[in-house]
């Protein structure tokens, strides 16, 4: 998953990129950041290991409309808080707290499975 957004609140705009790698992978990760630092001019990195992923996929997207609204909504009712989300034609993925993982993996597939 990758993200990327304009930030006002520091004065000068800035672009944020946020991004999921696998956890076993993370080191190898912010080291190979680390050296584009001089190169791309970036202020500073920030991880958090305490995320999971949660996405539900499927063609039956393309024609079926609230589908992402659903999923927010059992979320919401869930109380696990989004940290960010990704679409395509046939997925929605959310970043949650790790912790939440379970209860919300559980909440979404007896939503639209059953």
């Amino acid at each position: 998953m990758i993200i990327q957004n304009i930030s006002h609140g520091t004065g000068t705009p800035s672009t944020d990129i946020s991004f999921t790698v696998d956890k076993p992978d993370l080191l190898k990760a912010q080291k190979v950041i680390a050296g584009l630092k001089a190169e791309v001019g970036f202020k500073e990195v920030l991880t958090d290991e305490n995320i999971g992923k949660v996405s539900i996929v499927g063609v039956g997207m393309k024609s079926h409309t609230g589908v992402a609204g659903k999923m927010f909504e059992v979320l919401a009712k869930e109380g696990v808080n989004i940290g960010m989300i990704s679409t395509s034609e046939i997925k929605i993925s959310v970043v949650i707290d790790l912790a939440k993982g379970p209860q919300a993996t559980k909440a979404v597939h007896e939503a639209f499975i059953g």
